[in-house]
């Protein structure tokens, strides 16, 4: 079959790896171009864009696409959107590949709110020395914020305006639980602020935030659509290409 995965994620490195190497499989990944150094999945890599819904269901078609699996960012709404689309305009089976969220334990203390911009109205009243870990995108929601000072970690430096009152640290995970306890502590954080991405790579920060006290802002995770496929692992994701390429005449 030949295969577009929407990627980014290491769920989707890991599925063109495994895909690639079966029989008869042509496996396409694209990359939004976010990111400068991105870690590329072996096989055919395609970087940028699409142009929306249309652009994305004629690219399909001039590549002969049979099966679409969006593996994106968890928070990647706006493409697995036009994925489902576009899909669906042309008559292509669609999986969604997501990792499970983070669950709170019973003794966390995590604030669910449902974007970017209650996640700023929250963190004002929680506390003085914020840990903002949502990437590069979307910190502006927090640069009206001018009492609080902010850690700000990202793979690379976010885009427009910033808090006033900030540090920029730039990593990439995966971290330890003893690092993060230690950044914390230097920086006397107080309150942690991310996105609910789930998987274990970024989860050392919940850990950490835990064995000191410290309140979680937790951002919840845009809704697929309703009738999206949706398989949670790679191995689910490996069994579903291959009955679609068994049920293929």
């Amino acid at each position: 079959m030949r295969i577009l995965i929407l990627g980014g994620t290491r769920e989707a490195r890991e599925l063109a790896h495994i895909a690639s190497g079966e029989r008869g499989n042509d496996v396409v990944s694209s990359l939004a171009g976010r990111v400068r150094d991105p870690l590329l999945p072996e096989g055919a890599v395609r970087i940028g864009g699409f142009g929306g819904v249309d652009g994305l269901r004629e690219w399909l078609v001039a590549n002969a696409i049979e099966v679409v699996i969006d593996a994106t960012h968890p928070f990647a709404g706006t493409i697995s959107a036009n994925a489902a689309a576009a899909a669906a305009s042309v008559d292509l089976p669609l999986l969604h590949l997501r990792r499970p969220g983070w669950s709170e334990g019973p003794e966390d203390a995590w604030l669910r709110v449902p974007d970017l911009d209650a996640a700023a109205a929250t963190v004002a009243g929680l506390g003085d020395r914020v840990f903002l870990t949502i990437g590069r995108q979307g910190v502006g929601a927090f640069a009206g914020l001018t009492e609080p000072w902010f850690l700000i970690r990202a793979i690379d430096p976010p885009d427009g305006d910033l808090p006033p009152h900030h540090e920029l640290l730039l990593a990439r995970g995966p971290f330890a639980v003893d690092d993060e306890s230690r950044l914390m502590a230097s920086h006397r954080i107080n309150v942690l602020v991310t996105k609910d991405s789930g998987g274990d790579q970024t989860a050392a920060k919940l850990v950490a935030a835990h064995a000191a006290g410290i309140p979680v802002v937790m951002i919840d995770r845009p809704a697929l659509p309703a009738e999206a496929i949706v398989a949670q692992n790679v191995r689910d994701a490996r069994e579903w290409l291959r009955a679609q390429a068994a049920s293929r005449p």
